[in-house]
């Protein structure tokens, strides 16, 4: 019985995706980062770029969004050490292309509290999540998960981004992080 409602409900949003002419394969789902670093209050780097929403991530937003099963909305920030890859089939217990980077004194990973939802994106940067670095430390992403434990391996990996280089940091240099999220039709 579940399993022919489930069925159900994916031959529904399979038609939706067919008639909305979307391209079946394509990943509707994106997410945008705006990684700023400063020494002594003075602006160092800016870095944009864009993550893979992972399996999981989009398993998790067809389960919330369209079976209604247990919601949460909290979200965090995690960093990514040096040369990250990350993989569609990554998961918190098992990402073999990257490493957590937890050199930063901020008890656990930065809490991403999104605005409002306007034509199809939402952002953080009403709260940037902040970072400051700890000693010294080379990064090269970030990642958005639902669990808070700096440098754990439990809660739901969405997805995560790579920079177009490894950044090295040193003791007391801060990072504002802005994520903004978009769905698309195509």
């Amino acid at each position: 019985m579940i399993k022919n409602y489930l069925k159900s409900k994916l031959n529904v949003v399979s038609d939706i995706i067919a008639q909305s002419g979307a391209p079946i394969g394509v990943r509707l789902l994106k997410t945008h980062y705006k990684i700023e670093a400063f020494r002594d209050g003075k602006l160092l780097w800016t870095e944009e770029f864009d993550n893979l929403v992972v399996d999981e991530g989009l398993d998790d937003s067809l389960d919330k969004h369209l079976l209604g099963s247990g919601y949460t909305a909290a979200w965090y920030v995690g960093l990514a050490d040096a040369s990250p890859s990350f993989a569609a089939g990554d998961d918190m217990s098992s990402h073999v292309g990257w490493v957590e980077l937890t050199d930063y004194d901020e008890a656990d990973r930065q809490t991403l509290t999104l605005g409002a939802v306007s034509g199809q994106s939402v952002d953080n940067s009403g709260s940037v999540a902040v970072f400051t670095i700890d000693n010294t430390a080379t990064f090269g992403g970030a990642f958005v998960v639902s669990d808070d434990t700096k440098g754990g391996s439990s809660g739901i990996l969405y997805g995560g981004g790579v920079f177009t280089q490894d950044r090295a940091l040193i003791d007391n240099d801060v990072l504002n992080v802005t994520i903004t999220c978009t769905a698309a039709a195509s």
